[in-house]
């Protein structure tokens, strides 16, 4: 076939015990139900020849696109705090590698593509419904502004996949600035192979970190800017209320992206103890747990690199020690800072901390939808009061006692109530994937064959800050008879 995409593969040019040569299994009846037209120019792809059959039969496996070498990565990881020293990419094939036309290079990988080296005793497929969550939920999350992978395609298989009844199979095509995770370092780490650790520190330093490149500490220096970007990505979690579900160490980028959309969801009404995966069972992943595992997870990974660090293992403890210690303070000033813009505050008064706090713990006693107060607050910031989020509250006079100090604080900001209002509105969204859309979308895609109403939530996601978005159907809160949400994994 023509060259359809120009792969060029650095991952697989790494040593054998990084990767298992994979090719896709070919499925039935490829068929292409949503296509990412504007990522896939980002990416320099030929948009036009990808969305007709030759695009379906590539991105459902039965076709390998010229120049790909398709593989699948070798990793470990803790899956709720225990260890696993052999995971691997069970369901996922990594086809290759493209440079877009911002000079990045970025990972495509097919998800659901047909059985692996690592499947054990998966089957190496997915199911529609997971795959189309994925998709709409990475795209949303990309359209708010948090770092993510990318969703390029969706194709369904036409066979079915048996998980509790048998399901429409698909394929995901998933777009990342690499698939490099926590869990890779691990993996060599506990075969005790320092000679892989020093090659995929000197990868991902040239792909993520090349400013660290000439650097003789070039290992704890590349891990100082891990712990960074995971600190800078979490805070923007918290912001939107978003629930990863399953922050496994093999779920965790060294790129500083939100990675492996399984069992996510998004805060309703705000509750800092939020669990929605039906596997997590003792809420080890709740919303506001989620600072801590990350800072956990980054330290397993600090394990991984004490051989690389010094010969004086004490030393090496130390280094990392210290470059750890970093993550909580830039936590804290991400999500303060964040917190800030939300509320339109361009100063910096001591207090401001504790008038976040108290505003978060008095929406959770009062059960105030997250996304919605904030978005309100856009407007009494604006100076229309009567537009703000009290009838959010289960009890009004929560909120009516803390708006009170806000719009004293308000009053000590300079600038015009107007831009403030729309600064605000650029960083409040009016429409998140309300679990209850998703749930609606992914039902008529599934049982019915149905994919109108997925693409309509698809579109209204891909512009969430929309002063037009605020009357959208998608905007408005669960109906109040709605009941517990619950996740799956869906593997």
């Amino acid at each position: 076939m023509m060259m359809l995409i120009p792969f060029d593969n650095s991952y697989a040019r790494l040593p054998e015990a990084f990767h298992r040569p994979t090719p896709p299994t070919p499925v039935a009846s490829p068929r292409l139900v949503a296509f990412n037209r504007p990522l896939a120019a980002e990416l320099g792809l030929d948009a036009a020849a990808l969305a007709e059959a030759e695009g379906a039969a590539v991105f459902a496996g039965n076709v390998v696109a010229a120049g790909s070498e398709p593989i699948a990565t070798a990793y470990a990881g803790h899956q709720f705090g225990q260890f696993v020293p052999q995971l691997g990419d069970g369901r996922a094939i990594l086809l290759g590698e493209v440079v877009d036309h911002a000079g990045a290079r970025r990972d495509i990988q097919l998800k659901g593509a047909g059985l692996t080296p690592f499947s054990r005793r998966g089957d190496g497929r997915a199911a529609l419904g997971p795959v189309l969550r994925e998709y709409l939920v990475s795209e949303a999350m990309a359209a708010l502004g948090v770092p993510t992978t990318r969703a390029l395609a969706a194709a369904t298989t036409g066979e079915a996949v048996l998980r509790e009844r048998p399901l429409p199979g698909a394929v995901l095509t998933r777009v990342a600035s690499s698939h490099i995770r926590v869990g890779t370092f691990q993996f060599f780490a506990a075969r005790g192979n320092v000679a892989a650790l020093k090659d995929l520190v000197d990868h991902v330093v040239a792909r993520h970190y090349p400013e660290v490149a000439e650097r003789p500490d070039r290992a704890l220096a590349m891990y100082e800017r891990v712990v960074a970007r995971q600190a800078a990505l979490v805070a923007q979690w918290m912001h939107v209320g978003f629930v990863h579900g399953v922050m496994n160490t093999d779920n965790c980028s060294i790129a500083g992206e939100t990675i492996d959309y399984g069992p996510c969801a998004f805060l309703d009404a705000y509750d800092p103890r939020a669990v929605f995966s039906s596997i997590d069972q003792h809420g080890r992943y709740a919303f506001a747990n989620q600072p801590g595992i990350a800072q956990w997870n980054l330290a397993r990974l600090a394990e991984c690199l004490l051989p690389l660090l010094s010969e004086d293992q004490d030393a090496a403890v130390a280094e990392v020690t210290l470059a750890l210690s970093a993550f909580a303070p830039a936590f804290e000033t991400a999500r303060l800072d964040g917190y800030r813009r939300k509320l339109g505050l361009t100063g910096d008064r001591e207090d401001d901390g504790e008038l976040v706090q108290d505003l978060l713990d008095r929406m959770a006693e009062g059960r105030a939808d997250h996304t919605l107060t904030f978005r309100r607050l856009s407007a009494v910031a604006g100076g229309d009061a009567e537009a703000g989020p009290r009838d959010l509250f289960d009890d009004p006079a929560l909120y009516d006692a803390w708006a009170v100090r806000y719009v004293a604080r308000l009053g000590q900001e300079p600038g015009d109530p107007a831009a403030r209002r729309e600064s605000m509105e650029r960083v409040n969204p009016a429409i998140i994937p309300r679990n209850h859309n998703v749930e609606a979308a992914l039902q008529a895609a599934v049982e019915d064959d149905d994919f109108a109403p997925f693409e309509a939530l698809a579109a209204a996601l891909a512009d969430p800050y929309a002063r037009s978005a605020d009357d959208s159907v998608y905007a408005a809160p669960p109906p109040k008879d709605a009941g517990p949400y619950r996740t799956f994994c869906g593997t």
